[in-house]
């Protein structure tokens, strides 16, 4: 058969993140994921962090022994691709109006 040459294409992902870092597995799940793609060649892993997410990237984080720490999770997938974070200011996130 001829010989096809598949061309392997650069592939990007973005993950939102908008839930505090032990409020729920979301952040946890999401980290897991940006973590294992950003072990894939010819791959680009961001992750957003926006409303309670920005939690997610507060240093001397405490946990409990058995639980994940998602400071050093947020710290591998900074390591690897990019991270960035958006604070909107308390009343713009209430719907206040002036």
């Amino acid at each position: 058969m001829g010989g096809f040459e598949i061309e392997e294409k650069a592939k990007q992902y973005l993950l939102i993140v908008n839930d505090g870092p032990y409020g729920s597995e979301r952040p946890y799940n999401a980290l897991r994921i940006a973590m294992n793609l950003a072990k894939q060649e010819s791959t680009t892993v961001r992750v957003f962090l926006i409303g309670d997410g920005v939690q997610c990237v507060l240093q001397s984080q405490e946990t409990h022994q058995g639980c994940y720490n998602i400071e050093r999770m947020m710290s591998s997938v900074a390591g690897r691709g990019e991270v960035g974070t958006c604070r909107w200011p308390r009343a713009a996130r209430q719907g206040s109006a002036r």
